[in-house]
C-alpha cells in the first residue's frame, strides 16, 4: 500500500518540479517568437463581448502553454522508465509506471492529439486568412483529426483489448460489441467539445487538475496502480501549468493542451471502466459545451432569440459583471465537489 502511494504520488511531484522548472526557458521561448494569436476576435460586433475582451491581452499572451503539460509528463515518465532499466532492481521496479497494458497508449494518445493541437495553434500564430483566424471550416477539420484519432484508439480497444461492453453505475453492464469504437468517437469529440472552458485565466487548468485527480483515485481503487500514477503526473503537470496561467496569465493553454488532454482524459475514462461517471467528474466541462449547444439552437430555433448573454456560460457571467476571478474560482469549487462526487459514485456502484 505504501509502495503503490510512493509511486502514485513521488511521480506526481517530479512532473511539478519539472514543470515549475522548465517554464521560465519556455516563457521565454515563447515571447521571443511571438507565438501568440496575430488575429483578435475585435471584429466581433457583439457589445457584450466587447465589454469583457480584452484585446490586448488575447494577441499578446502565448497561446501554447500547454506544451509544459506534455512535456513535463513525457520527461517525469521517463526519469522512472529509465531509471528502472538503469538500475534494475524492486524498488526501481515498481515505481515504473510505464506499463504495455496501462499508460502506455494513454502517453502516445496525449503526446499525439499535443501534437496536433500544436499544429492547430502554430497555424493560428503563423498562418494568414481565414484558417488563421480559426474560422467555422478549419473546426471541422479538426473534428474529424478528432474522429481520426478516436478510431484509431477505439480499434485498439475492440481488438487488442476485447473491450466489448461498458460497466453501468449500479445496474450490471451493456454490450456494444464492435460498435464500441464509435461510442469511443462520440465520447472524445464530446469530451473536446468541452475545451471551450479555456476561456479564462486559471479556469481550466484548475478544472482540469480536479478531473485527472479523481481519475487517479478511481484507479488507483480498481488497483490500477500504472494509470493512477500517469494520472497523477498529468495534475502534477497542469499544476505546473496553474501556477503561471493564474490571473494575469503568462500564456494560455491553447490547443496543443486541451486536445492532448481532452482526448486522453477520454481514454483513461475507458481504460478505468467508468465512462458513465465522466459526465459527472467532468461537469465544468459539460456545462460549457452544452451552453455553447444550446445558444446555437436556441438562435437557430427561436429567431435569433439568445438564453444566455454570451455563451461559454463563463463568459454569460462575465457579461453580468462577476469578475474573472470569481467566475474561476466558483468552477474550481463546482469542479472539486463534482470530483468528489464521481469518486463516491465509482467507488459506491462495483
Amino acid at each position: 500500500m505504501l509502495l503503490n502511494l510512493i509511486k502514485v504520488f513521488l511521480p506526481m511531484i517530479v512532473a511539478l518540479l519539472i514543470g515549475l522548472f522548465i517554464t521560465p526557458l519556455a516563457t521565454h521561448f515563447f515571447y521571443k517568437y511571438k507565438m501568440w494569436k496575430k488575429y483578435s476576435r475585435n471584429n466581433v460586433t457583439n457589445l457584450d463581448f466587447q465589454k469583457i475582451h480584452n484585446e490586448n491581452e488575447e494577441i499578446k499572451t502565448p497561446r501554447v502553454g500547454g506544451i509544459i503539460i506534455w512535456v513535463s509528463v513525457l520527461f517525469s515518465t521517463l526519469i522512472f522508465y529509465f531509471i528502472s532499466v538503469l538500475f534494475p532492481g524492486d524498488m526501481t521496479g515498481k515505481i515504473n509506471f510505464l506499463s504495455k497494458n496501462q499508460t502506455l497508449i494513454p502517453l502516445l494518445v496525449l503526446l499525439f492529439g499535443s501534437f496536433l493541437g500544436l499544429w492547430d495553434d502554430l497555424i493560428q500564430i503563423y498562418g494568414k486568412g481565414k484558417i488563421a483566424q480559426d474560422d467555422k471550416s478549419w473546426r471541422k477539420w479538426k473534428a474529424l483529426l478528432i474522429v481520426f484519432i478516436s478510431f484509431l484508439i477505439g480499434i485498439w480497444f475492440f481488438y487488442k483489448l476485447g473491450m466489448t461492453s461498458i460497466s453501468i453505475p449500479f445496474g450490471g453492464e451493456m454490450y456494444l460489441g464492435i460498435f464500441i469504437i464509435p461510442f469511443f468517437i462520440i465520447v472524445s469529440l464530446a469530451t473536446f467539445s468541452g475545451g471551450v472552458i479555456d476561456g479564462i485565466d486559471g479556469l481550466s487548468g484548475g478544472v482540469f487538475a480536479s478531473i485527472f485527480t479523481a481519475y487517479s483515485v478511481i484507479a488507483f481503487i480498481n488497483n490500477q496502480i500504472d494509470i493512477a500514477a500517469f494520472s497523477a503526473v498529468i495534475t502534477g503537470a497542469v499544476l505546473s501549468f496553474l501556477w503561471f496561467n493564474i490571473p494575469p496569465a503568462r500564456f494560455y493553454m491553447g490547443e496543443t493542451g486541451i486536445m492532448g488532454l481532452t482526448i486522453t482524459l477520454a481514454t483513461i475514462s475507458f481504460l478505468t471502466d467508468s465512462i458513465l461517471i465522466l459526465p459527472i467528474i467532468s461537469m465544468p466541462l459539460v456545462i460549457s459545451s452544452a451552453s455553447v449547444i444550446l445558444q446555437i439552437l436556441s438562435k437557430k430555433l427561436r429567431g435569433g432569440k439568445k438564453i444566455f448573454i454570451l455563451a461559454p456560460i463563463h463568459h454569460h457571467f462575465e457579461a453580468l459583471g462577476w469578475p474573472s476571478y470569481k467566475v474561476t474560482m466558483r468552477f474550481w469549487i463546482l469542479s472539486i465537489a463534482f470530483s468528489v462526487i464521481g469518486i463516491i459514485l465509482a467507488v459506491i456502484s462495483k
